[in-house]
């Protein structure tokens, strides 16, 4: 059996990359350290960590160990809140899968209301993108994004919440800002903000529309999060497209404009585990999620709402 402390000394050395600065951060000696690192290199009859210069970086073997090992310490760490909530008298537990732009717009909102109507219900999200992660951890609710057809997970029932449009988001004192829709093969010409790197289904819709409109983006900043574009195109770097879900909550100096010609859309989906879809939890849980698709959201807003441009400023 391998020692779960001493996966966790590893994991802090590779984070903090040197023995030295993991010591500090636990509150141990280095040569006590040292001594965990080498059982646990015994006991994996692997060698872990090389030196590299005044500190350590993982080898090959040691970067598979890392990530098992987060993946084991999580688990060990879910572990103890469950026993914590057993011991409080919480025995009921919900887990939500979300995508980041739901995650971060409605789940805040869905999470507090189920704290406060069910005070004995543990409620754990989880910000996942990827449908395959519904098969892997079996959450109650998984909410998920498709461009085509549903896709079937074993044991789930699948529900469309709602199917929204993405919207261009363009710097206040852009040359297109006092617009309200703009079709997609004008933003040919300017400059690109990307914010999904991971080529997910949410990027391929903005990238199938662009291939209808003819024309590939040019990208000069990857950002990995909408809330990161939007701030790189509030400082006239660039423009950038994301579903209106993602334009909620623009920072001074953006505006979101409605897209034509083609419009690229995504549909928000859930997908709920048959074995609790009688759960009253899970029932309100989807109320709540059915009340916020229908909200308005996505900050548009009409020209005369900032008042006359001035000093127009392009992006190309």
């Amino acid at each position: 059996m391998i020692d779960t402390h001493r996966l966790m000394i590893f994991r802090s050395v590779v984070a903090t990359g040197s023995v030295a600065a993991a010591a500090a951060t636990l509150g141990y000696s280095p040569s006590a350290i040292s001594q965990h690192l080498t059982a646990l290199q015994r006991e994996t009859g692997l060698r872990l960590l090389e030196r590299v210069g005044r500190g350590v970086e993982p080898t090959p073997a040691g970067r598979v160990i890392a990530g098992e090992a987060a993946k084991v310490l999580d688990e060990l760490t879910a572990l103890g809140s469950t026993v914590s909530d057993l011991r409080a008298g919480k025995s009921a537990r919900l887990t939500i899968n979300s995508f980041s732009s739901a995650g971060t717009n409605w789940m805040p909102d869905v999470v507090a209301t189920l704290t406060h109507e069910f005070p004995d219900t543990r409620v754990r999200l989880r910000i996942v993108d990827e449908l395959a992660a519904t098969a892997d951890n079996r959450p109650d609710i998984a909410l998920t994004v498709r461009l085509g057809k549903p896709t079937q997970v074993s044991g789930y029932t699948h529900r469309d919440l709602i199917t929204e449009p993405y919207v261009v988001v363009v710097p206040a004192d852009h040359e297109l800002a006092a617009r309200t829709t703009v079709d997609v093969a004008e933003l040919e010409q300017y400059r690109w903000i990307d914010n999904d790197t991971s080529h997910g289904p949410c990027r391929q819709a903005m990238l199938n529309a662009c291939a209808a409109a003819g024309f590939t983006p040019r990208f000069v900043v990857e950002t990995t999060d909408y809330p990161s574009a939007l701030r790189f195109v509030a400082r006239g770097v660039g423009i950038t497209v994301v579903p209106r879900l993602g334009a909620t909550d623009l920072p001074p100096g953006a505006r979101a404009l409605e897209l034509t010609n083609p419009t690229p859309r995504r549909t928000i989906c859930a997908h709920i585990k048959d074995s609790e879809s009688y759960n009253p939890v899970v029932l309100r849980t989807m109320e709540l999620l059915d009340e916020l698709a229908v909200q308005p959201h996505g900050g548009l807003v009409t020209p005369s709402a900032e008042g006359a441009q001035s000093s127009p400023r392009t992006t190309r």
